[in-house]
């Protein structure tokens, strides 16, 4: 069986961060969050990673990259905004591309094994990389069961502000029923709450409520699938908002699952999620990182 594939999501990084060269150092030997994430990959057998970019981050990023190229096959795909059908206009004032489905999209030359899909400034853990190599490993065919790893909410929350999360419905048996992106979820005594009345009134979500973070097993056929998904979302969803509406993994894989076409593995992670949604979350995820260093979950210098 080929071996699995990493594919990550890192297209809006330099648009969050002003820049690559702003990315934040968050190990202690200056490590970034992406870092972390190829560690965990490569230790857990994957021996390909594909960066989905911007064309001018390239040579930012290949720098980034350069000290983690003796480890693992490196290998790059440009998301663009120009990068629609021949017969499709694309709307004035419209800047950014297209969203994390069409990002993949942009990766499928590179792409002939199954894969795993994860946001380039999110740190997952080691296992998750774990899970997800063993199911992608699994000799039984995948063209129809994908996996995802879990996260309880409570790991994933900030102290600082309000997050947007996956929130899943899942089987008895751990099977995806259902996806909900849910925004302004905010941190409160009973686990959670979020508001979809412009917070004039609140709903709870339970402390251990599963959410996706973005952590996706596929197989070669999904690319299939957003090919011919993303012309017919250029179509409608564009006309609904022209400047902003994206083509998104969970709601393209949410869809596949209603429709009956596909089922969805949930991995339950225990490790806590950690990601620098608002500034004053960085010292945080410093202090975990350098708790795990010390702990001997990595090294003082992951490519030392």
């Amino acid at each position: 069986m080929d071996k699995p594939i990493l594919v990550v999501m890192a297209a809006g990084m330099g648009s969050r961060y002003g820049g690559l060269k702003q990315i934040e150092p968050v190990g202690p030997g200056g490590e970034i969050i992406l870092e972390y994430s190829v560690f965990d990959a490569v230790r857990a057998g994957f021996d390909k990673i594909v960066f989905i970019i911007k064309e001018d981050m390239l040579t930012d990023f290949d720098t980034v990259c350069e000290k983690m190229k003796g480890q693992v096959k490196i290998e790059y795909a440009f998301q663009r905004l120009q990068d629609v059908p021949d017969n499709f206009r694309i709307p004035v004032g419209r800047e950014k591309p297209w969203g994390t489905g069409q990002a993949v999209l942009a990766a499928k030359k590179l792409i002939d094994a199954p894969f795993t899909v994860i946001n380039a400034d999110d740190y997952y853990g080691v296992e998750a990389f774990a899970l997800m190599h063993e199911f992608l490993q699994k000799p039984d065919d995948k063209s129809d069961v994908y996996g995802m790893c879990t996260w309880q909410l409570a790991n994933t929350l900030s102290d600082h502000g309000h997050v947007s999360r996956g929130v899943c419905s899942l089987s008895e048996d751990n099977y995806l029923l259902d996806i909900r992106e849910t925004k302004k979820i905010f941190k409160c005594s009973e686990g959670a709450r979020y508001s979809e009345d412009g917070e004039k009134t609140w709903k709870t979500l339970s402390p251990d409520t599963p959410v996706s973070m973005n952590f996706w097993g596929l197989s070669v056929n999904f690319l299939t699938k957003l090919e011919q998904e993303f012309p017919e979302f250029l179509l409608t969803d564009i006309r609904k908002d022209p400047l902003k509406a994206e083509f998104l993994l969970p709601e393209i894989i949410g869809n596949c699952v209603k429709e009956g076409l596909v089922k969805v593995k949930a991995m339950p992670v225990s490790d806590r999620w950690y990601g620098i949604t608002y500034r004053e979350d960085k010292p945080e995820v410093m202090k975990a990182l350098a708790r795990h260093t010390r702990e001997g979950r990595y090294p003082v210098n992951l490519w030392s």
